[in-house]
């Protein structure tokens, strides 16, 4: 160490500075910072992996509850009145039965690129070729030619909340008033109360979809609007008490699914574009 009385040239205290620096290798390594947490989103939390899914009872629409309300009502009538009878437990049947129709669980819906969902749950009970119908023409809708249509009908056990099969904007809707035929006959298609969807994604591909109600169903409701913006398996509607829903499959997609099939709404992959994900189906 240099005298403090003795002075040094400009040259000398360079020499010593540069010796009292520390060189990179001899710096200390301080902990890096831990990362941030993932982003939590919103709605029901995702599966984490390493953990097991735990069986919950699906929450009830609240469509549902002044239809229970009432049931609970005639239970109570038949309890205190009629002192439960055979027609009670009958009363009381029809209430548990209410409650269930208008059941929506959570779902958990498959995110992809060139995805197509089940809007409904229900079984698959047709895969047709047909001409586009008239009334998904024009401003916002298909083009005309020929498209895949797949059919999935709801009988009344059937979770009745529709979800939307593409996430995309609103770009059409139409309702149709009409009969109450059967859903499951393919005339009903053209002669029952209905009502289109057409979705546009991201990338201008248009995918349509028609509520289409049946013999018991006397109400199709909707809870969206034209210009919408709506994620894939979000809920857009319900129909009460029976029907089905048509897709119309845009050009290059395929069904993913077999007629006899059951399809989840929001759940289930109802058509992939490109190859076919299988060749053919058998029941077992």
């Amino acid at each position: 160490m240099t005298d403090p009385d003795k002075k040094l040239t400009i040259e000398e205290l360079e020499a010593e500075l540069n010796a009292l620096k520390v060189t990179p290798e001899a710096e200390p390594q301080l902990p890096s910072a831990p990362p941030p947490p993932p982003e939590v989103p919103a709605g029901p939390l995702p599966l984490v992996p390493g953990e097991s899914a735990k069986y919950r009872l699906p929450d009830m629409h609240p469509e549902g509850r002044k239809f229970l309300g009432i049931a609970l009502a005639a239970v109570l009538f038949g309890g205190l009145v009629l002192e439960w009878t055979a027609l009670s437990f009958l009363l009381l049947g029809i209430a548990i039965w209410v409650a269930a129709f208008f059941r929506d669980p959570v779902r958990v819906t498959p995110l992809g690129e060139n995805l197509i969902v089940s809007p409904a749950d229900g079984l698959v009970s047709l895969i047709t070729n047909v001409e586009v119908p008239r009334q998904l023409l024009g401003e916002g809708g298909l083009n005309e030619g020929l498209v895949t249509r797949v059919t999935v009908f709801m009988n009344v056990f059937d979770v009745h909340v529709n979800r939307a099969p593409i996430a995309g904007r609103l770009t059409r809707i139409v309702y149709v008033p009409g009969k109450f035929l059967n859903a499951d006959l393919d005339k009903a298609s053209e002669e029952n109360e209905r009502q289109y969807f057409v979705m546009e994604d991201a990338s201008g591909v248009r995918v349509a979809f028609t509520q289409i109600a049946g013999l018991v169903a006397r109400r199709i409701m909707k809870w969206v609007d034209v210009g919408q913006a709506l994620k894939v398996g979000e809920r857009f509607g319900l129909i009460r008490f029976g029907s089905r829903v048509d897709v119309f499959l845009p050009a290059g997609y395929v069904p993913a699914v077999a007629v006899g099939q059951r399809a989840i709404a929001g759940e289930t992959v109802l058509a992939v574009k490109g190859t076919p994900l299988m060749q053919g189906a058998q029941a077992q």
